[in-house]
């Protein structure tokens, strides 16, 4: 009888265990959706543009296109692209801050002026339009 018990039990916790696999795949399949139809709606960013802070994983520090994950910190909303980007931005203070190029001076990813370095994603944090303008002066 209780090898029985024992059986069942395995066999319910293996049946939630798949569903709630199905389920998370299931919403997460919307989500995808829901987000390259957002995509379409959004501007088309270019080498140079200044791009949304919700639009950037802050710590693969890419232009991704889409909104990413909300991550709230001490008050500020970072940005990440899965669950172990919001558990680095969560746990690192390095993760939420970049350097900007100008100046060579770390600046806060939430307050940064962020700009599509290159056409595959890359970003940079600059602490203003200003440095980025500098910079870009400087490097023609």
């Amino acid at each position: 009888m209780k090898n029985l018990k024992f059986k069942s039990i395995v066999v319910i916790a293996f049946i939630a265990s798949v569903s709630n696999v199905t389920y998370a795949q299931h919403d997460h399949s919307k989500m995808d959706m829901a987000q390259v139809e957002n995509k379409t709606e959004q501007e088309n960013y270019v080498v140079g543009s200044q791009v949304p802070n919700e639009l950037v994983c802050m710590v693969n520090d890419a232009y991704m296109g889409i909104p990413q994950i909300p991550v709230p910190v001490n008050g500020k909303t970072y940005y990440g692209c899965c669950k172990m980007c919001v558990g680095t931005l969560n746990e690192k203070e390095s993760a939420r801050t970049g350097i900007d190029p100008f100046s060579n001076k770390p600046v806060d990813k939430t307050m940064a002026y962020i700009v599509l370095m290159e056409e595959e994603g890359a970003v940079a944090y600059f602490e203003s339009k200003e440095n980025y303008l500098n910079y870009k002066n400087k490097n023609k």
